[in-house]
């Protein structure tokens, strides 16, 4: 069947490849990418790992209306962020994401004026843009109903010609990759429709179950769902449809999750085997902006955690892909004609643009931990096959991430972001092509780093911006995320679409500076966190405090701007956010410490950093809260099981409450990616419950609430809906915010608010009493 596919969509490409490409103003545009878009594509190797039910569709173009909008917003935000800029080849204009008019959209406009315009006025929040390399195209990603389903659009720089080039079936989900270098195509991800289970066409509801028996809780949404009126539901003492999870009590952290080498045991490292989901499949396909040209299959990968296209070789003949689970990313070279890998190579989580190819297509410059404890830059040289000839490591730090790798569109001017216990430090370096020594390939040469100053602590991206010149997005504890030029590699100059450092609150409540907090854990593991102390509060004297957990688990707490912070601390509450392990920025073995049943010590985390703020620090051991979002809202339920003496109350957002119907709902690509984070659903079931709260749910003795958006389909709002359910049928107070038209992620100004304050009043009202 993967064969067959591959055949449909190169018969149809031969079939209309007679209509011309579009010819740009005063010249004749040719398709001179090569071989990908002008050969059949042979079907699939072994290591392609194709299959009929992972193959995605090929995508076809859906022309939309015009939506650019004016030159402004209509209702501005007085404090807003811009973030994840993305410049036309001369670094004249950028397009970047800007939340000005109170969802984060696309806005576009020289980098050093201050007229900006939007050029797609829909509600739909973006996540991803980037501009073609021939200046004609901007390519972005967005999520229709806030959701997390996401499409791929395109528009022309003054905002015509707009066009979905895949993900227009509500069932689907694309993901941006990189442009072929002539602007001639975009390799875009496509998700294989997930399965619809209960969906057999005679309109009858689905059949009774239990959680976490394999199926997931409800169909995906339909395709009417994005229509929906309103911004948030709080429930109150409705009843839920939802069935209360049953399982056996945990077993204290000794649940052996299979018995043989292929299960988790008590060391806590899962081992890969067979799919978790049926349904999951991700396919890459180049796609031609102009519709000229039918869409190529690069590659398809059946129960796929991630597949991504990060870059394309200048004459078309090598793709780099990066796929993998979470902690087990690899980058791939792949041949474009015959989807024969060339190169493999373990690389580092975090940002998924992991390396580029050299002008030459000789080396190939990667961002990896391979066989190390930190993320290094390496450089393998390549050779005429895409075979590698030698692998060198040309920058690494010994205690710090490399964070970020960014080369500028000339593609010799390298950018090197480190995580420097949370801080990041910038480096630019220049490379050369390595000369000729006998017949056998090196790796291009770097020359000395040059550091640049920043004017403030973290850099979220780095893109180029001409020649020699790059963007960069910076975030900060004083400030609004914004966007800098950095000019000749020397000076930043902050554009000026960007908030001033002034704008990030409102006067008079000026932005608490973090203090570090460092501990051991009671295994001796060190920890660390950053601890907010609320404003005119005597120094000795104690305050309630919130422990706040980040997500991921790989997430890690850096000293940013946050607006929930900001809130408590108004309020008069302390804020600790630890990093407990499984955090990245630490190293290697600290993000692979919570595996399997390492998750239990991840708990036992969160009370020694409760009990840290209270020793070290100056929080009341009689007012503590604990909250979360995503894995820190599973965190939070946990937390209140295992410790239901320790905290006074929790807010739990987006957060798993049953790790098995968690897999059961998720997204079939993230329940890949999460097995080798906690367990495979089948192999590992009684570990994967003994670690769910709802395991535990007889323990919990204090209110909580629980914040979820109603689109949420990588955590399912279920997740709280039944712990909520659960507490209330065991007399514990327990309320559900729901928050409309929101996903996994708040992206509207008025949801975030309103979260934000709900969850400060009620934190407020348990503390403060």
């Amino acid at each position: 069947m993967a064969a067959d596919a591959r055949n449909q969509v190169t018969d149809d490409r031969a079939g209309r490849t007679g209509a011309p490409p579009a010819a740009p103003p005063g010249g004749v545009r040719a398709l001179t990418f090569g071989p990908a878009l002008t050969r059949p594509v042979d079907p699939p190797s072994p290591d392609a790992d194709a299959g009929s039910a992972g193959c995605a569709a090929a995508p076809a173009l859906v022309p939309l209306p015009d939506a650019a909008g004016p030159r402004d917003a209509v209702s501005r935000l007085r404090s807003h962020g811009c973030w994840y800029p993305s410049s036309a080849a001369d670094g004249a204009e950028a397009a970047f994401i800007c939340d000005r008019g109170g969802v984060p959209q696309m806005w576009a406009g020289p980098v050093g004026g201050g007229e900006v315009r939007l050029l797609d006025s829909s509600p739909d929040p973006v996540a991803e843009v980037s501009w073609s390399p021939d200046g004609r195209w901007i390519a972005y990603t967005t999520a229709p109903g806030g959701g997390e389903h996401t499409r791929v659009l395109c528009v022309r720089p003054d905002g015509s010609g707009r066009r979905v080039l895949a993900g227009a079936d509500p069932d689907s989900t694309a993901h941006l990759g990189c442009w072929a270098h002539d602007g001639s195509a975009l390799a875009v991800t496509v998700s294989a429709p997930a399965a619809r289970p209960f969906d057999d066409g005679s309109g009858r509801p689905p059949p009774e179950h239990t959680p976490g028996d394999g199926r997931p809780e409800a169909a995906l949404p339909s395709a009417g769902w994005t229509d929906r009126d309103g911004h948030a539901t709080l429930l109150g003492r409705a009843v839920y449809d939802a069935a209360t999870a049953t399982g056996a009590p945990a077993g204290g952290g000794e649940a052996d999750g299979g018995g043989g080498p292929d299960g988790i045991g008590r060391s806590g490292v899962p081992a890969a085997g067979t799919a978790v989901r049926a349904d999951g499949g991700l396919s890459v396909y180049l796609i031609d902006p102009d519709g000229h040209t039918s869409p190529v299959l690069l590659t398809t990968e059946t129960h796929a955690a991630t597949l991504r296209a990060c870059d394309l070789s200048r004459d078309g003949r090598f793709v780099l892909l990066r796929r993998g689970p979470r902690g087990r990313r690899e980058a791939v070279v792949r041949r474009t004609d015959d989807s024969t890998t060339t190169f493999a190579l373990p690389v580092a989580d975090g940002d998924p643009w992991i390396g580029r190819f050299s002008p030459d297509g000789r080396t190939l410059w990667l961002r990896s931990n391979a066989g190390r404890e930190y993320a290094a830059l390496l450089a393998v040289a390549l050779d005429g096959e895409g075979a590698p000839a030698g692998t060198s490591v040309v920058a690494e730090r010994q205690d710090s991430d490399l964070e970020l790798l960014s080369l500028a569109h000339d593609g010799r001017t390298v950018a090197l972001a480190w995580n420097a216990h949370g801080a990041s430090e910038l480096e630019l370096v220049e490379t050369s092509p390595a000369p000729h020594a006998g017949r056998r390939p090196a790796p291009d040469a770097t020359g000395p780093a040059r550091p640049v100053p920043l004017p403030h602590e973290v850099v979220t991206r780095v893109s180029g911006a001409g020649t020699g010149r790059l963007l960069l997005a910076l975030s900060g504890s004083q400030r609004r995320p914004g966007v800098w030029w950095a000019h000749e590699g020397v000076s930043l100059l902050r554009t000026p679409w960007s908030s001033k450092d002034e704008d990030a609150v409102a006067p008079g409540r000026p932005p608490v500076r973090p203090v570090p907090l460092r501990l051991t854990a009671r295994d001796g593991l060190p920890l660390s966190g950053w601890y907010y102390r609320a404003p005119g509060r005597p120094a000795g004297e104690p305050a309630p405090c919130v422990i706040h957990l980040h997500g991921g688990p790989e997430e890690q707490e850096r000293p940013v701007f946050h607006p929930l912070y900001h809130e408590l601390t108004g309020r008069g509450l302390d804020v600790f956010a630890p990093d407990v392990r499984g955090s990245s920025g630490h190293g290697r073995s600290f993000v692979d410490a919570d595996l399997g049943a390492g998750r239990f010590a991840a708990l036992d985390d969160v009370a020694d950093c409760a009990a840290h703020a209270v020793t070290a620090g100056p929080a009341d051991p009689t007012r503590l809260a604990v909250m979360g979002r995503s894995y820190g809202g599973y965190l939070t339920f946990a937390s209140l099981v295992w410790h239901p003496e320790l905290f006074r109350t929790g807010v739990a957002v987006c957060g798993m409450s049953d790790l098995l119907t968690f897999f059961a709902g998720t997204e079939p690509w993230l329940a890949e990616s999460a097995a080798h984070k906690y367990g495979h659903p089948e192999r590992d079931r009684e570990l994967l419950r003994a670690l769910s709260p709802m395991s535990r749910v007889d323990a919990l003795r204090v209110p909580v609430l629980a914040v979820h958006g109603e689109h949420d389909t990588n955590v399912p709002v279920q997740e709280s809906r039944q712990f909520v359910r659960a507490a209330r049928e065991r007399g514990v107070a327990a309320e559900l915010l729901t928050l409309r038209d929101e996903g996994h992620d708040f992206l509207r100004a008025e949801n975030r608010r309103l979260f934000r304050r709900s969850a400060a009043d009620w934190l407020e009202r348990h503390l403060r009493r």
